[in-house]
């Protein structure tokens, strides 16, 4: 599991995810690809489950959520208390989503964003460290509500 990348789609999302999962693979990264096969109608909601449960059980250190606005699978994936996921569609944010929010997971929207602009945020993800520090408590009240305190 040491570099693996868990990433799963909807149909219309499809053709992005395949051109994805070969980048990663060119780029060094192992990848777990959860779906789906086709262009074949499905909904986004199961796959995005099965990527929370992937990075959620340790078999990918990260995922990678898409669909056509990436907007139904990035809920679908923050269903899950192990899962942040942060739907973004530029560099700035997908660095930004890693460096203070620890997120794990990305989501991309298919009709939204471009082959290139999906790969530079994914890099920025990727590679960006989580900064720690004040950002540590906050990303903890993330997946424990009972850690949060009322507003002053």
């Amino acid at each position: 599991m040491a570099d693996t990348i868990a990433i799963a789609s909807d149909h219309a999302a499809f053709e992005l995810k395949a051109s994805l999962v070969g980048w990663l693979r060119e780029t060094g990264h192992d990848v777990l690809d959860l779906g789906p096969d086709d262009t074949s109608s499905v909904d986004y909601p199961d796959y995005g489950y099965k990527l929370a449960e992937a990075v959620a059980d340790g078999r990918a250190i990260k995922g990678i959520a898409l669909c056509g606005s990436g907007i139904g699978i990035s809920i679908a994936v923050n269903r899950h208390p192990a899962a942040r996921c942060a739907l973004v569609s530029e560099v700035l944010s997908a660095r930004l989503s890693r460096e203070h929010n620890d997120a794990n997971v990305i989501a991309l929207g298919a009709r939204l964003i471009g082959i290139e602009q999906a790969k530079a945020c994914i890099t920025a993800f990727i590679e960006t460290p989580f900064a720690g520090g004040r950002h540590a408590g906050r990303r903890d009240k993330l997946s424990n509500p009972s850690f949060a305190k009322e507003p002053a």
